[in-house]
């Protein structure tokens, strides 16, 4: 099985400092939708992990996440992608919960969910505390440079945050890590008989 797993805010979507609350306010990042359409269309299994604080804040219910993702969704099959599974940790950073990245959890339920062990799976996100909680885990780790990481572009000055994974490959876009692993699939796939 192809699997990538993908962080939401600031990777698929724009992020907010005030959190993404609504459905009005969950809005694709430029080609992102497009960019999981072409895994799919590769044979990628796409699966989103992500920490959604604001439901343990009390700043939003599980009744809007889900119409957050249902317009997601939508919108992927608008342009023929799909994701496979959305997980997320509802905790607020004072529960100490295992599921919360930077730690392992999301990840780890991840594995068992899918029957497979995740060592080599690409994992892409836009902050550091995405790539240490795939990483920990086996993960192959790639910064999304939007959201958070945007600051790290090479049109504002480039660089890269501190404390990134051995191994971190950078891209600017959700768009550009789609192509990257389209391609490298394609070098290394066997030729079809």
């Amino acid at each position: 099985m192809k699997l990538v797993i993908l962080d939401r805010d600031g990777t698929i979507n724009t992020d907010s400092d005030d959190f993404v609350k609504t459905p009005d306010e969950w809005l694709p990042l430029p080609g992102a939708l497009e960019a999981i359409a072409r895994l799919n269309h590769a044979g990628w299994h796409v699966v989103v992990a992500s920490n959604q604080s604001g439901l343990g804040r009390g700043m939003f219910d599980v009744a809007s996440l889900n119409a957050m993702h249902a317009k997601m969704h939508k919108m992927l099959a608008a342009v023929g992608g799909r994701i496979d599974a959305v997980f997320y940790c509802p905790h607020s950073p004072e529960e100490a919960c295992q599921c919360r990245k930077p730690l392992p959890g999301l990840f780890e339920q991840i594995g068992e969910r899918f029957g497979v062990p995740l060592k080599g799976v690409p994992t892409a996100g836009d902050s550091v505390r995405d790539l240490l909680a795939g990483a920990s885990v086996g993960c192959e780790p790639h910064l999304i440079l939007s959201g958070k990481s945007a600051q790290y572009r090479a049109e504002w000055g480039g660089g890269q945050p501190e404390g990134l994974p051995p191994g971190t490959m950078l891209h600017p876009d959700l768009s550009a890590f789609a192509d990257f692993l389209i391609e490298r699939s394609a070098r290394v796939a066997p030729p079809a008989l």
